[in-house]
């Protein structure tokens, strides 16, 4: 079972603690250490911003860009590690504090796209296909500053440069409906889909789906991977768990709400997710109480949590579940679940 599936996370996952109401409380730890964890916590993938793989890059040529990135893949190398994806960091730049691909200014545009060229070239450099488009400032504060439909063509217009830039990548928008924007133009996989179909490669266009993002819109995320597994287009995924409807928490897979993660590896163990090469990736934070020297409980637990629930999707009956559909007894079916995933 284990060896099914492949998991992964970033680096900025194994991290020093600090929130917008306080400073850091762990110790900062070097990229290549970090590197030195993921096996010994059963991770085969890193996940990649691009400046996560090459720092300051907005002050680097391309070809020094594509020679540090080459660095990092030799890294990989020598710890058994693929990267997994490569995602353009658009949100934390001065240019970009109206948006990236729709920001109003022309100049900040171009700086966006640019950037995930060389978002591109990383990927290209660290021996994967995949990016990851997180729209994170993709909208607006007040309605009345941009256009929504023209926002659409803007995005739809800097995929199909990065389409066009290199015919062997494929893009996986990450929806989310707010956070750090107040209104995000593409919040759902619906959203993000429905974009897919107005490029001009639909084939290479998919969805990462983050459990929380699909909280945050009031939605059920094992809903949403259905739903692109039906389009065919979930690329990836980001398992993490969320409490209630406020920011963005990222809290360990299963934490919240152990039926809604049971619900998510269901389907993704019925549709055979992983059998094409996807990644299980995580996106998951410690506690901001954790020492330094438990803080990656948080990424083994989440792992663990995903394949006991493997063994509780794969374990249930399977022939009363279907007969309780038939007779539509859905109280029954209710305390079946409940019963199975009490051990019951």
């Amino acid at each position: 079972m284990s060896g099914k599936y492949r998991f992964s996370f970033g680096p900025w996952n194994i991290h020093e603690g600090a929130d917008p109401f306080g400073p850091t409380v762990r110790d900062g730890i070097e990229f290549a250490k970090k590197l030195k964890m993921y096996k010994n916590l059963g991770f085969d993938g890193v996940q990649f911003h691009d400046d996560d793989a090459v720092p300051d890059m907005d002050n680097l040529s391309a070809q020094e860009i594509v020679k540090k990135a080459k660095e990092v893949r030799a890294m990989l190398d020598g710890e058994g590690l693929a990267a997994e994806f490569v995602a353009p960091r658009l949100w934390e730049d001065a240019r970009t504090i109206d948006g990236a691909y729709t920001a109003n200014d022309p100049a900040c545009r171009e700086y966006a796209k640019d950037r995930s060229r060389r978002t591109i070239d990383i990927a290209a450099a660290l021996e994967t296909r995949l990016i990851v488009l997180w729209l994170a400032r993709e909208g607006t504060y007040i309605r009345e500053a941009k256009d929504s439909s023209v926002a659409v063509e803007q995005i739809v217009e800097a995929i199909n440069g990065m389409l066009a830039y290199n015919p062997d990548i494929r893009i996986a928008i990450e929806p989310k409906p707010n956070e750090p924007m107040d209104q995000a133009y593409i919040p759902t996989t619906g959203h993000a889909i429905a974009v897919s179909f107005m490029t001009d490669a639909p084939q290479r266009v998919g969805v990462n789906i983050e459990s929380a993002h699909a909280i945050l819109a009031g939605l059920d995320p094992s809903d949403e991977m259905g739903f692109a597994l039906a389009y065919n287009k979930l690329f990836t995924v980001h398992l993490n768990d969320q409490n209630g409807l406020k920011f963005d928490e990222d809290k360990s897979f299963g934490a919240v709400d152990l039926r809604r993660a049971f619900n998510q590896v269901r389907i993704l163990d019925r549709y055979d997710y992983g059998a094409a090469g996807e990644f299980v990736g995580l996106d998951v934070k410690a506690m901001r109480t954790q020492k330094q020297s438990v803080a990656t409980k948080h990424l083994a637990n989440s792992r663990e949590i995903f394949l006991r629930l493997v063994k509780v999707a794969r374990s249930i009956d399977n022939k009363t579940v279907n007969q309780l559909i038939a007779d539509r007894d859905y109280e029954e079916l209710d305390m079946l679940i409940v019963d199975h995933l009490m051990g019951k």
